[in-house]
Formats: C-alpha cells, sequence, structure tokens
C-alpha cells in the first residue's frame, strides 16, 4: 500500500483529505504543520499534500525544506491551499511542488491531480 502524508493546520481538512487518500489506496498519517511533518515523514512516502498557510513552518518552507533533501527527490508534493494568486502557485511550482490544488475541491479534483502525477490509474 502506497503511504502519504496530509499536511494542514485544519483539523477537518486534514480528516477530509485523509479519507480521501484511504478511499484511493493509500496508507496516511497526518500533521499540523511543516515542522512537525518533517518529524513523520518517511522515505518510503510517496505523496504528501501540503497546506500554505500553517504555523511554525508554512507550506512553501516546507516544500523547500523537501526539496533540498536528497532523500525526498521522487517524493510528489501536492499543494492544497486557500492561495488562490497565480503568483502564489508560480512560487510553490518553483519551489518544487508537483501539483497544486485550491479550495474548495472535490474528491474527483484531488483524484484527477494524482493520475496527472501517475499515482492512481
Amino acid at each position: 500500500m502506497s503511504q502519504a502524508m496530509v499536511v494542514d493546520d485544519s483539523k477537518a481538512m486534514r480528516m477530509i483529505l485523509s479519507r480521501n487518500l484511504a478511499e484511493m489506496g493509500y496508507d496516511v498519517c497526518a500533521a499540523a504543520d511543516g515542522a512537525e511533518a518533517l518529524g513523520l515523514l518517511r522515505e518510503e512516502m510517496s505523496l504528501i499534500l501540503v497546506d500554505w498557510n500553517m504555523p511554525r513552518m508554512n507550506g512553501l518552507e516546507l516544500v523547500e525544506r523537501l526539496r533540498a533533501d536528497p532523500r525526498y527527490a521522487s517524493l510528489k508534493v501536492m499543494m492544497v491551499t486557500t492561495e488562490t494568486e497565480v503568483d502564489q502557485m508560480l512560487k510553490a511550482l518553483a519551489a518544487g511542488a508537483n501539483e497544486y490544488v485550491m479550495k474548495p475541491f472535490t474528491k474527483e479534483i484531488l483524484a484527477d491531480k494524482l493520475r496527472m502525477l501517475g499515482l492512481i490509474p
């Protein structure tokens, strides 16, 4: 079973994303911010969904840290955020995010993005 992590300071959003990923066949863990995520991250994880606006370490900082670590070079990173400005999307992609999803979203949109990344059939 593929492993994924959801990183969001909203407990409700962590639950929604975790449930969606579990229904798609992922073994999911969750963190409330980037700092907690770094402590839970494992090399065998294939996907991480990251919110932008979080305390301690925001999502952009987390993406930059992940991309600076060669152990996570193959980790697929998807920003899932309320940030809707094109400039923000470009910053996230430039930092190393593989995909970008704007809240609110549907399970179908999430699945489409995972298909585009080659993570689900």
